[in-house]
């Protein structure tokens, strides 16, 4: 795996049949659609792929399958976070064993952890675990914002770099003054409307949830971000802002984010939407909008016009 990881690395869904069947054709199929858009790498198992809500053994098919399929042509990173330490070591051995290329880790997500814990968990983590482990910054889901501290503590252990999905864009731009000269830890955005400011500014790329649904476009804006190209990107940003206003906008909750990717992937033909407890898939009127805008920006030989 070459570093510093670079460009769009889409944070996979699981399809499902239910809570403890993968179907297994629609993931398949998602693979093909997102490595066929121009992706940079995939990352399996995260927040968008639902990773806590599924048991060890699906987990495991799903890490098996995927790097089985992908055959080293792109980088397969792992989430592995985890509320057990064993668990987690575990899952990366796994991964490791099948031919997956890094994990993904951010803090123990139910009891609140304070940031002295966290970094003795690192010191422990980086001993036991075998792949290069990325930094995951998700403090809506773990109570925990990473500071800077301990991201530089990180690399001394060894990490390659860190996905920042806080939402703050000062914090981003810190980050990127302050590994600058790395030529080998990458930061990452969370967040899609920031992959212009994020790239010409010195970050290295997105984990892009759109780019489930739309790889070209995402791997697009990454492009015209590189090259500084104002006038593409403005052009694409509006596009980017069509599926937030158009796809992430369906439903009221917090999951409407995953159920929407997966709703948006269900129109297409891709794959299963179904949503492991406690969630549940959009109500048909709520699938019904998602198709409505998803037919608008189909041509006629069923390929995205955006």
């Amino acid at each position: 795996m070459k570093l510093p990881l670079k460009g769009i690395i889409p944070p996979v869904v699981t399809p499902l049949l239910d809570d403890v069947t993968l179907d297994v054709e629609g993931l398949e199929r998602l693979i093909d659609h997102i490595i066929e858009g121009g992706v940079h790498g995939l990352f399996i198992l995260g927040s968008s792929g639902e990773g806590p809500s599924l048991p060890y053994s699906l987990q495991e098919d799903v890490i098996k399958r995927v790097c089985n399929q992908v055959k080293n042509r792109v980088p397969v990173l792992v989430g592995i976070t985890d509320t057990s330490f064993t668990g987690l070591i575990k899952k990366a051995e796994y991964s490791k064993s099948v031919g997956a290329d890094a994990v993904v880790v951010a803090p123990p997500y139910y009891y609140p952890v304070s940031e002295v814990e966290f970094l003795e968990y690192l010191e422990n983590l980086s001993i036991r675990v075998p792949l290069p482990f990325l930094l995951y910054n998700i403090p809506s889901h773990t109570k925990l914002n990473i500071s800077l501290h301990v991201v530089e503590k990180a690399k001394e252990l060894g990490a390659i770099g860190i996905k920042d999905s806080s939402g703050d864009m000062s914090f981003f731009y810190t980050l990127v003054d302050r590994f600058r000269s790395d030529p080998e830890f990458s930061i990452i955005t969370g967040t899609e409307m920031f992959i212009p400011e994020a790239v010409m500014f010195g970050g290295h790329g997105a984990i892009a949830g759109g780019a489930n649904i739309f790889p070209q476009l995402y791997v697009d804006i990454y492009n015209a971000a590189v090259k500084k190209d104002v006038d593409t990107i403005i052009e694409l940003r509006e596009k980017v802002m069509g599926v937030h206003k158009n796809i992430y906008n369906v439903g009221q909750y917090n999951s409407r984010y995953v159920k929407s990717i997966k709703c948006s992937l269900s129109v297409m033909g891709i794959c299963s939407d179904y949503m492991p407890l406690p969630h549940n898939k959009f109500r048909p009127f709520q699938k019904e909008n998602i198709k409505e805008y998803i037919d608008s920006i189909m041509d006629l030989k069923g390929s995205s016009i955006l």
